[in-house]
């Protein structure tokens, strides 16, 4: 089917019409301190709100690079999907064929398109327009700083998302006519760890609890409660929406939760310091004497790992797979433009027991058969490029783009089975597992030092709120 507008267009669009509403809803109890929209102009420039408008800016030129990173440096750096699912298992796989059902996916993944975004833009525009500017910077720094802190992760622990690696698993949000574009230009799929869809609110909930604290007030008594249930709400529904679409394992949540309480006690410390007329300073960020001890520490332990552990290490072993597949899964693996002069080199190795057929295809035909995680095959077969692969077989080819909109997928599934005779094949039939794992080569596949250095702050961060002392941390001021 061919759509007018985007995921991205509608999710701006309600964006934009529901601010207003939803805040003045929020706010209902307190119309008087609102900002009236015709004086948010001069609110913005007497506030200082320009910086924030220009970190927003910032992080969307910071991700890019990130997401630019990510594809090429898996030739050095692997994945660690099959460590999480020793762990985990099928898990996300029971939740999703237990509540299956067309409506339920519908609002979720409308959900999900919608309410990160929303809370992005959201939590800040909330803040300013309730004339709160202490909040509304962090919450503007909330975002910024999780995700700093999620880089290096993004980029040297690379985890598929679990529709990726649980065989009968549905990608049900990725997989579809109306987001599949979308998703393989802007999601990186092996980013599941740590998940911010989770780690971001929950940081926005911590903020708001050590400033409750810092002014001496309860939560349930706060001007903003109405505003932190809001946030609550929309958690409690993610950690159930991200496991039934197909995309967050539960160990997501975890790193998500942690990075959420380092970004708020940092948030929390720097924020006033960023207000305060020494400001222009460069000491208003400078770690005391145990904070640095604390910063060379962390930094040394995550060079350390890099270096030594993680590149062409665990993550890059050619007998674990990238991919598993079920006997009805059709799974994706995006070819990202990098340059339109050099062919992206693909390698693809069945480490598996089971036959599998690839599928080199341009996203603009394989969206046209894709609908709520089903990928109509037969369909598809006859309009790209197709490739058998026997069990310990492996085969290589080459993808070229002429535009920058000119995108390709890569699908994979097994290989039909023949129809079986007796019950017993037929079982066998079902619990079938195909495993691969697909390398890609880029012609700039050393981005090693450049994504090195993107997560310097990362270790910066970390160490400083490792070196806060207990007042600090428990966001009590410090002389």
């Amino acid at each position: 089917m061919d759509w007018l507008i985007g995921p991205y267009e509608i999710s701006m669009g309600a964006l934009l019409l529901l601010t207003l509403p939803i805040h003045w809803f929020l706010t209902r109890d307190e119309p008087e301190k609102r900002i009236p929209l015709r004086s948010l102009p001069n609110e913005i420039k007497e506030k200082g709100y320009l910086w924030h408008i220009s970190l927003y800016l910032l992080m969307f030129i910071y991700k890019a690079a990130i997401d630019h990173h990510n594809e090429p440096m898996k030739t050095k750096v692997g994945g660690y999907t099959h460590w999480i699912y020793y762990i985990e298992g099928n898990w996300t796989n029971y939740v999703q064929e237990f509540f299956l059902n067309d409506t339920l996916t519908n609002i979720l993944s409308a959900h999900y398109l919608f309410i990160y975004l929303f809370m992005i833009w959201f939590s800040p525009m909330y803040y300013i327009l309730s004339n709160d500017k202490d909040m509304a910077d962090k919450a503007a720094l909330n975002y910024f700083v999780i995700y700093l802190l999620s880089v290096p992760f993004y980029l040297f622990f690379n985890v598929e998302v679990t529709s990726s690696y649980i065989p009968g698993m549905d990608a049900l949000l990725y997989h579809d006519s109306f987001t599949l574009s979308f998703f393989t230009a802007n999601d990186p799929m092996d980013n599941a760890i740590p998940s911010l869809h989770i780690g971001l609110p929950v940081g926005l909930l911590i903020i708001n609890r050590l400033h409750c604290r810092e002014l001496g007030v309860k939560v349930k008594e706060w001007r903003h409660r109405e505003f932190d249930i809001f946030i609550i709400v929309n958690i409690l529904i993610y950690i159930f929406s991200i496991q039934y679409l197909g995309i967050h394992w539960i160990v997501d949540i975890i790193p998500g939760i942690g990075l959420a309480f380092i970004t708020s006690y940092f948030v929390h410390q720097i924020q006033p310091k960023l207000r305060s007329e020494n400001f222009s300073k460069i000491n208003f960020i400078l770690p005391n004497k145990k904070q640095l001890y604390s910063i060379v520490g962390v930094s040394f332990i995550s060079t350390f790992l890099i270096f030594f552990i993680v590149i062409d290490g665990p993550g890059t072993s050619d007998d674990e797979p990238n991919y598993r597949l079920g006997l009805e899964d059709v799974n994706l693996e995006t070819i990202e433009v990098h340059s339109l002069s050099n062919p992206v080199n693909v390698e693809v190795i069945n480490v598996g027991e089971e036959s599998v057929q690839l599928l080199l295809i341009k996203t603009s035909i394989a969206e046209k058969h894709a609908e709520k995680g089903i990928f109509d095959w037969e369909a598809l077969s006859s309009k790209g490029e197709l490739f058998s692969l026997s069990p310990k077989e492996n085969t290589s080819f080459s993808v070229t783009t002429e535009s920058i909109y000119d995108s390709y997928i890569i699908l994979s599934k097994l290989k039909n089975h023949d129809s079986c005779s007796e019950f017993s094949d037929c079982e066998i039939m079902k619990n079938s597992v195909g495993e691969i794992r697909i390398i890609t080569h880029y012609f700039d596949d050393e981005l090693i030092w450049s994504a090195y250095i993107v997560s310097l702050p990362s270790f910066y961060i970390v160490g400083y709120v490792l070196g806060m002392g207990d007042k600090e941390i428990m966001g009590i001021k410090t002389s």
